[in-house]
């Protein structure tokens, strides 16, 4: 994962340089989202300290909004338009990559999977603006390396 102060969110077919870019038709995962509150807990109960998000492999990570409730909602961050899909379900690689216990600790808080519902750009630190008129804020957006 590389963290990068802005990604450029393009209509259905999902973050420009990700490597989900254009990686199927109606994809679900075209951008994803993961609560820095959670991150957090987990570090705090499973001990540990100098991980860095990036490693759940999602490509936002927001703060203060339970993305959970997003799911079948439409949302706009900065203009740009979202439709929450479904949770994105933890790895079992987690365990190896953050800690043992990340995997069963993140099951049913793993994320949000969305689809970008109109072209543009989400910067760090961008508030949203949600239908029931919550906020958040993008702590740090991440595009996934490509592979090969």
């Amino acid at each position: 994962m590389i963290e990068v102060p802005v990604i450029e969110c393009v209509e259905g077919r999902g973050i420009r340089g990700d490597r989900y870019f254009d990686f199927k038709n109606d994809y679900k995962g075209q951008i994803t989202f993961f609560s820095l509150e959670v991150f957090d807990e987990l570090c705090g109960v499973l001990q540990i300290q100098g991980c860095s998000p990036s490693l759940v492999r999602r490509n936002v990570i927001a703060r203060g909004v339970d993305l959970s409730e997003l799911i079948g909602q439409d949302f706009e961050i900065q203009g740009t338009r979202f439709h929450g899909m479904e949770e994105c379900r933890p790895c079992y690689w987690m365990d190896r990559a953050i800690a043992p216990g990340a995997h069963e600790f993140l099951k049913g808080r793993g994320g949000l999977r969305a689809k970008i519902l109109c072209d543009g750009k989400l910067r760090s630190t961008a508030q949203l603006i949600e239908l029931r008129d919550q906020h958040f804020v993008v702590a740090s957006p991440f595009t996934r390396d490509r592979e090969g």
